[in-house]
């Protein structure tokens, strides 16, 4: 069962959008600190269902929204069970059909049946489900133990928290971005964030979309199950994840806002997952693992607003990474 859509709190902030080309233009002259080879501008969005990065829907345009479900909180120090959510509801809640639904969360364990992640891929209208969302599991709990993917296709429920771009799935001018050679300490998406944070200093501005990784594998942690113990701070949150090198490719989805409106959002979270199907991969994105020859290829576009949902009442800065 999933919480009812008319009984959840949602709210709704405006976002600044200024215009792509003084987004790219900022891009273009911050991220040389981060990466040797920067290129950003504004394009017509490929199709984005095609290869190499296989999304649910053609485009990033049409209402552009930044959603957050719920939240850290729900999951530690321990974790609140009733904390269920289904993407379907997103047509009621923020009135959009069909709705293209991608990012980062945490899987449905109603149906998993234990903690997951989750890679969101869906494109949803009253009539009609595609449904490319991946979860990452560990197989048991044994330290050091693989994981497992697994597509989703009638599943839409999420737990516990997720940080998703919305939009109609059509096509429209986004940004893209193509880096090689990251020269700093910053992962891509805090490259991308901390640039737009300095330059638009006074503006709230959230954006998602797609990026896709190449060149190098890259850091990611799958969440075991859920702990029995309270997980009270960072250390203990990096002792419980498992780290893994995963990729190349990996194509990765998710947002990331350059501050908080008093919405108690997280800032950025982006999951990935590989597209080798010999070898299904998926998980929370960190950081690249072999910078001389890491490359970046991004399609985003920026947020009108964002809509919180079911905002954790108490809450707390540990996991958020």
């Amino acid at each position: 069962m999933a919480l009812k859509a008319d009984s959840i709190k949602v709210e709704e902030k405006s976002l600044a959008q200024p215009p792509l080309n003084l987004i790219a233009k900022a891009i273009n002259d911050g991220l040389t600190k981060d990466f040797e080879y920067v290129q950003a501008e504004v394009v017509d969005c490929p199709d984005l269902t095609k290869a190499p990065f296989h999304l649910a829907a053609e485009g990033l345009g049409g209402s552009e929204t930044i959603v957050e479900f719920g939240g850290v909180p729900y999951l530690m120090p321990l974790v609140q069970r009733d904390k269920v959510y289904d993407l379907k509801d997103l047509i009621q809640i923020i009135g959009i059909d069909p709705v293209f639904v991608v990012g980062a969360g945490a899987g449905p364990h109603v149906y998993v049946q234990k903690n997951s992640e989750l890679v969101t891929n869906i494109s949803i209208s009253k009539n009609n489900i595609i449904n490319l969302s991946r979860i990452a599991k560990l197989k048991d709990e044994q330290l050091n133990n693989d994981f497992e993917v697994e597509i989703l296709k009638e599943e839409t429920r999420c737990s516990l928290l997720a940080n998703l771009y919305t939009c109609q799935g059509k096509s429209s001018k986004v940004l893209k971005i193509h880096c090689k050679k990251r020269i700093g300490k910053n992962d891509f998406v805090s490259a991308v964030k901390q640039t737009l944070a300095s330059t638009f200093k006074d503006q709230c501005i959230g954006m998602g979309g797609t990026f896709l990784i190449t060149g190098s594998k890259a850091k990611q942690h799958v969440m075991p199950d859920f702990s029995k113990t309270p997980i009270l701070n960072d250390d203990q949150v990096n002792e419980w994840l498992r780290f893994y090198e995963m990729g190349p490719p990996l194509v990765a989805v998710g947002t990331f806002v350059t501050k908080d409106p008093g919405l108690d959002l997280r800032l950025q979270h982006f999951h990935s997952f590989g597209t080798n199907e010999s070898h299904p991969e998926a998980g929370h994105y960190h950081i690249d693992t072999n910078p001389d020859t890491v490359e970046y290829l991004a399609y985003l576009n920026t947020g009108s607003k964002v809509v919180r949902i079911d905002r954790p009442h108490e809450t707390h800065q540990v996991g958020r990474d």
